[in-house]
């Protein structure tokens, strides 16, 4: 059984077209896989039909494979444990529980949720009380550093 050259690229297509419908940045792979043994089915047109599922399987996980560790765009995001700096600096909340005794960290509490809380451990070269203002200034870990408004 010989399978045509244009039996891959239609497939190819599909497969692309199937990104479309389920968008997971996999199945494009896998058409482009298709569309370069259709190319080589017409450069080599008895290629077997084993060895044409073999290369089928073999360029789209090089294609995969290139695209997720090579080419993906990794963007200027922080990484996941530490919280977006711009997002935070600059805004002002109120100390609603304060240090305890040996410690020198208070919590604070921002009008609207800030990366997904409203609450967070902070503290201050001053000293500070609750239910006083205070603005971010600056982030260390999971910590904010704040001043007294």
């Amino acid at each position: 059984m010989q399978v045509a050259w244009w039996y891959w690229i239609v497939a190819g297509f599909c497969l692309i077209g199937l990104e479309l419908l389920f968008p997971s940045f996999t199945i494009l792979w896998f058409g482009l896989g298709a569309l370069a043994v259709g190319v080589l089915k017409v450069l080599w047109p008895d290629l077997p039909v084993v060895a044409q599922l073999l290369l089928w399987l073999v360029a789209s996980i090089c294609f995969t494979v290139t695209w997720f560790k090579y080419l993906r765009p990794r963007g200027n995001r922080p990484p996941s444990n530490t919280p977006d700096r711009e997002a935070i600096v600059g805004r002002s909340g109120i100390i609603i529980r304060g240090a305890d005794a040996g410690c020198d960290r208070w919590t604070v509490k921002f009008k609207d949720p800030v990366l997904g809380t409203d609450e967070w451990c902070c503290y201050a070269d001053a000293q500070l009380q609750v239910g006083d203002r205070v603005r971010v200034t600056d982030i260390e870990g999971q910590i904010l550093k704040v001043v007294n408004r």
